[in-house]
């Protein structure tokens, strides 16, 4: 049995314990260390900085490779707000998959969505007031770097907030940004099959158990 962290991580917080590459005039930037106290622990993967939710950190090195490892082919759920109405077309491109400058995109699991019912983000997003936006659910089983972000605009629709809802059979429940869980891994249980996809769904409302929303104020 190995031991799980399953930890939300707010946006603008780097997903390692220390600020490294951090300019000697610039502030140090928010860590993974200013949340969590547990030593020996160490990140299954990466998040980006201005990316927000689930990410996982275990001390078992082989619990850590079978979760980032490319090879693992883990899908990952991530909740997208863009800007723009989406299209059709654009849920039927992010389904088949998206020509990037490092390849084509490998098919995903895609669905338009209702706001879901989430914390408020620090500092809030920036919106336009005559552009609309848009909420997706899209799921992946690739780690090209900043991919989600790269799918939708180049179908035209920037993101302007990335929430990683879940990896594998995890996912971010109840947790509140900065709060973190733990549960144990039977290592020799056999991984759950993957989902095919299975075209883009209209879905009703995606509360998802978390507190009703708040709007944030648009500028």
């Amino acid at each position: 049995m190995a031991e799980l962290i399953l930890f939300n991580k707010p946006f603008q917080v780097l997903s390692q314990f220390t600020d490294e590459r951090r300019p000697t005039d610039k502030p140090r930037r928010a860590t993974l260390a200013d949340w969590i106290n547990q030593q020996g622990i160490y990140p299954a993967g990466r998040l980006d900085y201005d990316s927000e939710g689930l990410l996982l950190l275990t001390s078992d090195g082989q619990l850590q490779h079978r979760i980032a490892s490319p090879q693992g082919k883990m899908e990952k759920t991530y909740w997208v707000q863009v800007e723009g109405t989406i299209s059709p077309q654009a849920l039927r491109q992010l389904e088949q998959g998206v020509q990037l400058k490092d390849g084509l995109t490998r098919p995903a699991l895609v669905r338009a969505m209702d706001e879901p019912g989430i914390w408020l983000r620090n500092p809030p997003v920036r919106f336009r007031q005559n552009i609309p936006t848009s909420w997706l659910e899209l799921t992946i089983c690739e780690g090209r770097n900043r991919q989600v972000r790269r799918m939708t605009a180049a179908l035209g629709f920037p993101t302007l907030r990335l929430i990683r809802y879940r990896i594998g059979d995890w996912s971010l429940g109840l947790l509140e940004p900065g709060q973190c869980s733990s549960t144990t891994v039977n290592m020799t249980a056999t991984a759950a099959p993957r989902r095919k996809p299975t075209g883009s769904r209209q879905s009703p409302k995606a509360n998802r158990g978390h507190r009703p929303h708040r709007s944030q104020t648009s500028s």
